[in-house]
């Protein structure tokens, strides 16, 4: 990993881990600018560790809570990592990617990396982290095999998990480049956006193995109006019904991804890794949501996942256009021919955070929730 400079402490150990829990951050970041590649991937692996909390089943609510308001006191400096880690990690099963495990155990290192970073940087990081660990707590209090009740609350869902990362990304870009900082308006209204057709795409994909743990994230509304009941969900008993409401998904999704699309393209074309950071992601989610669309009876993630050969192609073919606009326009609407797009642009739910502040007393936090 390029990026990433291995004469800083933890370095190695965070390059190492990010190849082991995302295959498609692993790829994207490195291309990043190396003033950029490290808070970065340090960002990514600090929303790692709140979405390993969120997705342990073997511990409860109640223990979810207290280990995501931990981890926002670690993140904050008020809590040593140590700590956190030591009473984390042996509760965690073999549900837990051993990655994950290894990566909740060696929180103190990440840590590290994180208060070495400067001042805009930290402050981006913790509002993402404190923005995520309330709003997924939030919703693991109403989580539902039986998916969500309406559009508007994926919308919030997708919020907090992906677009709140938007917003940080934004946020670092602009404290790294005074040129992208002077669109930063125009990047914000569409960050959110960036982020919730990236998770929209892994929310679809992943529906099957959400199901298996016991969460569902599909609302029932779209399902309802195209005269489908989520309740009814199973991979015995496949529903053309069910083949409306996904394709209603789907197209809300690549909506999002057009955004993303917009999103980019207001990056400097001289800032090629950045645009690349962003343009092979967004081809690797169309590219999912067309073998979703195509395969709409799909029972597994593993079914829909686009080939190694594929996402080369998209990096080769992205890379040759990363300077060029109209090419990359083209190319996002020939790749995503096939695929609808919604009517209404109101797809982009922005709740209202109140922050966990560092003069809040615990009790107080918790009452918050």
């Amino acid at each position: 990993m390029a990026g990433l400079n291995r004469s800083l402490p933890g370095a190695d150990y965070e390059r190492r881990i990010l190849e082991k829990v995302s295959r498609s951050f692993a790829l994207t970041i490195p291309q990043l600018p190396s003033q950029l590649c490290r808070p970065v991937a340090n960002a990514y692996l600090l929303c790692r560790i709140v979405d390993t909390i969120e997705d342990e089943a073997g511990i409860s609510i109640d223990q979810k809570d207290h280990f995501l308001h931990e981890f926002v006191d670690v993140v904050q400096g008020s809590s040593p990592p140590e700590k956190f880690a030591d009473g984390l990690a042996p509760l965690l099963t073999e549900r837990t990617l051993p990655a994950e495990r290894d990566l909740i155990r060696n929180t103190p290192t990440v840590m590290n990396t994180f208060f070495s970073l400067n001042d805009r940087q930290r402050a981006e990081i913790r509002k993402c982290v404190e923005t995520m660990a309330i709003g997924m707590l939030d919703f693991q209090k109403i989580q539902n095999p039986m998916g969500l009740e309406t559009m508007d609350q994926m919308d919030r869902y997708c919020y907090y998990v992906a677009g709140v990362v938007g917003d940080m990304l934004t946020g670092l870009f602009c404290d790294y480049s005074e040129d992208i900082a002077r669109n930063q308006t125009k990047l914000i209204s569409l960050a959110s956006s960036f982020g919730q057709g990236l998770q929209m795409t892994n929310i679809i994909k992943d529906l099957w193995e959400d199901k298996a743990r016991g969460a569902c994230w599909f609302p029932k509304d779209v399902f309802l109006e195209a005269g489908f009941d989520l309740e009814t969900l199973s991979a015995d008993n496949y529903d053309p019904a069910f083949r409306e409401g996904l394709a209603k998904l789907i197209g809300v999704a690549h909506w999002h991804l057009s955004n993303a699309v917009d999103y980019t393209l207001l990056i400097p074309k001289e800032e090629t890794g950045i645009r690349k950071f962003c343009i092979w992601a967004i081809g690797m989610a169309v590219f999912t949501l067309k073998n979703i669309n195509k395969t709409r009876d799909y029972t597994c993630g593993q079914d829909i996942k686009i080939s190694r050969r594929r996402t080369r192609n998209i990096i080769m073919v992205s890379n040759a256009a990363i300077k060029n606009d109209n090419l990359i326009r083209f190319l996002f609407k020939f790749a995503g021919r096939g695929l609808c797009m919604p009517i209404s642009d109101n797809h982009i739910s922005k709740p209202l955070v109140i922050p966990i502040t560092e003069t809040l007393p615990r009790e107080r936090r918790r009452s918050m929730n």
